[in-house]
Formats: structure tokens, sequence, C-alpha cells
């Protein structure tokens, strides 16, 4: 009997341990990269003063997320001329290390909406996968912050330089981790994650401020981004290119993460000014076919999160006022609803609720169907810009807006 009892704690404590360890945020976008959180027994309404702040402290100018990983929190900002890579402890938000280097943005960089950093960095193993605002990337130790590798993006590989900064999140695949670059020859470039050798270069796309996805098509790994002027789709083991669909703003600004519905095969995307598209993808052999099978030019998500809910995606549209959050069927681009009371908002996904927070630093907890919107609670969390997109691990939410982050219980 004693052995049973041991055996049956045993298994109890693994299923616990692989619990927490598939609860971390080590990416863009959480565990799959669709800012869904795996939380339990969230409050379903919080009171006039929101959630309980458990710490909160200055950090410094920037736009990363905030990564957690067995109990410290990882994110980027900047020191007046300088970057720096900060490992916080995740109960009370005290530094544990912090790597800087010299990092002035590029010449011509638009100033007005902040010097960055953008891009969020990447933990896989026991190293941590930063890029900069100036397109420099480092490999440090996660532990202590030792450099183990560094490249110059733009320098080495000629990556045309964005007038915001460089602001896509490196990626991991097996052995790889992933970057747009955007120079001739290196729209998209993998490294060595051990070595940071080149492992492929290739394409000629210029790069934009998105974010790189791997998707499953007919049971093959399919690399997804946004590129300046068109979305494409890649080999993730060698670079080599398989389709492309033509979208662009005047800016040249592609921003948000797709969404992708295996299922129906339909990939869902956003871009302000063109608006929403629904893209079939079908693979014969080596060779990827695309059918756009929608367009909704009403929905025009900016540099936002938004959420996919069984067939519908949930999200803040406009580029500039008004703002809607919205609701859109991605399969056939109808849209269902838009409601007013957020501004530009990044939103995740927790508990079977929406957290939402807009870039006027106001906090909100919503439910979402594609028949009603229902707002439980609002209140004023921030007073700057707000573009961060929360991470959530567990029942705490980590939240920075463009100079402090802080710790709420969101239980």
């Amino acid at each position: 009997m004693m052995m049973r009892t041991r055996g049956v704690a045993m298994v109890l404590t693994l299923v616990a341990c692989s619990s927490v360890a598939s609860a971390q945020w080590m990416q863009w976008g959480g565990p799959k990269q669709d800012f869904k959180a795996k939380s339990r027994g969230l409050a379903d309404k919080w009171g006039e003063d929101g959630p309980k702040k458990l710490w909160n402290r200055d950090l410094g100018e920037g736009y990363s997320s905030i990564l957690v990983d067995d109990g410290r929190l990882y994110t980027m900002y900047r020191p007046a001329e300088q970057e720096a890579v900060v490992c916080l402890d995740a109960k009370t938000g005290k530094t544990i290390w912090e790597y800087k280097y010299d990092s002035s943005p590029a010449p011509g960089h638009g100033d007005q909406f902040g010097r960055g950093p953008r891009s969020t960095p990447l933990i896989v193993g026991d190293r941590i996968y930063t890029i900069g605002v100036s397109g420099v990337m480092h490999c440090l130790n996660k532990q202590d912050g030792t450099v183990y590798w560094t490249h110059e993006l733009w320098k080495e590989l000629g990556g045309n330089v964005l007038n915001h900064g460089y602001s896509s999140s490196p990626i991991a695949y097996k052995d790889t981790v992933i970057a747009l670059v955007g120079g001739e020859g290196a729209s998209v470039v993998a490294f060595d994650q051990t070595t940071g050798k080149v492992a492929w270069k290739k394409n000629d796309f210029k790069n934009s401020y998105s974010t790189p996805m791997v998707i499953k098509l007919k049971g093959k790994d399919h690399l997804v981004t946004f590129m300046a002027e068109e979305i494409i789709g890649i080999d993730p083991s060698n670079g080599d290119f398989k389709w492309k669909y033509d979208i662009s703003n005047q800016w040249k600004q592609n921003v948000c993460l797709p969404i992708w519905d295996a299922k129906s095969r339909t990939l869902f995307f956003s871009v302000s000014g063109p608006g929403s598209r629904g893209l079939k993808l079908t693979r014969r052999g080596d060779s990827v076919e695309t059918q756009e099978i929608w367009t909704a030019r009403k929905i025009q998500f900016y540099h936002v999160t938004s959420v996919k809910i069984g067939d519908y995606v949930y999200g803040s549209t406009g580029g500039g006022a008004p703002h809607f959050f919205s609701a859109i069927n991605m399969k056939t681009g109808k849209i269902a609803w838009r409601k007013r009371g957020f501004s530009k908002a990044t939103c995740v996904f927790a508990d079977g609720k929406l957290i939402i927070l807009d870039e006027d630093g106001q906090l909100g907890l919503a439910s979402a169907t594609p028949e009603t919107f229902t707002v439980h609670s609002k209140f004023k969390l921030f007073d700057d810009v707000s573009w961060t997109v929360p991470t959530i691990v567990g029942k705490t939410m980590y939240v920075r807006d463009k100079h402090k982050i802080m710790a709420l219980d969101l239980g």
C-alpha cells in the first residue's frame, strides 16, 4: 500500500511540475504564440481599484513584453544611449541581473513613439535571445547574463533599417533561432542556437515590424510571416520560398501576428489601411497554393494583439480614432459586432475571459462571444503609454507601460 501511495504521489508531483512548466511564458505571444494563458480560478470581477498589486517599480523606457520562467521575469528597457536585458525576481520585482550595451537608434529614427526596445526576447533552455532597436542580437545565459554570441543584423546581413527601429521577435525552431532581417538574400535568417553561426539565410523581401510563426500545414512545419509589402510562407528547416500574398499600406508597416485555424486551413491577418483577409492554404506535395476567401476592410488591427476563440477573432480595430473592440468570423470575414469603450488595445485570454489593456492605461476584464461583449470591470492602471501586451502565468499578471512594471493578483 505504501508503495502504491508513493507511486501516486510521484505521478501527481510529475503532473504538477509538468503543469507549472507548461504555464511559463517563454516567447512573444506565450506558449503557443496565441496570447492565451493556461490559468484557472481568476476573479470574475474586480473592485473599484482593480486587482491587488503585488509589487510596482520603475524600469525604464521600452515596449518589450515580459517573459516568465522558473520564478524569474525577463524583458528589455532603455537607459539613455544603452539597452538593457534585465532579469527580475517574479515575487518581488527586484533585479537579479542585467546586461547593458551601447545602442543608439539608427539615424532618422522616429523618436515620437519612443526609442525602444520593442522586440520581445526568447528563452530556450538555459539561454535567452534578444534583439534591440538597432538590430543588435544577443544570446545570453539566462542565469547570469553572460554573453555567448552576438550579431548586428543590419550591418552584417544588410537588413533594411526601419524608421521606428527593429521590432520583430525571434522564434525557436528545432536547434535554430529564426529572425527577420530584410537583407538581400537574407529576408529571414536562422542561427544555430549554440554557436550563433548562420544555418541558412534566404529571399529578398524587406522586413517590417511583425514576428514569424510556425504552423502545421497538412502535417508539415510551415513558417508564415509578414514582410514589408507581403505575407509569405517558407520552409523553416531551410528557408525555401513557398508562396506570398501582397498586402501593404503606405508606410509599409505590417505589424500584427497572423492567426491560423488548422481545421479550416484559414490564415487570418490584418493591416492598418487594407484591412483583414482570410487566406486558405493548401499543400500539394512540396508546393503550397493560396486562395483569398474573404476581405474585410472595416477590421484593421494595427500594433495590437488579437485572440481566436472558436471560429471568431477578437481584437481592437482602428489605426487612428475611433477604436472598436470587435469580433470577426475568421472563416467568412463577417463582423459580429464592434463596441466602443477602449482605445487601441492589446488583449490576453485566460480562464474564459479577456484581459484588455489599452494605450491610455485602462485595464479591463471582459467576456466575449459571437453575440455579446460584456465588460465586467475596468479601471485606470497606468498614466503613460501602454502598448505592451500583459503576461499571465497562473493567477499573476505582469504588465508594464512605457516606463514602469508591476505584478497584479488576478485570483
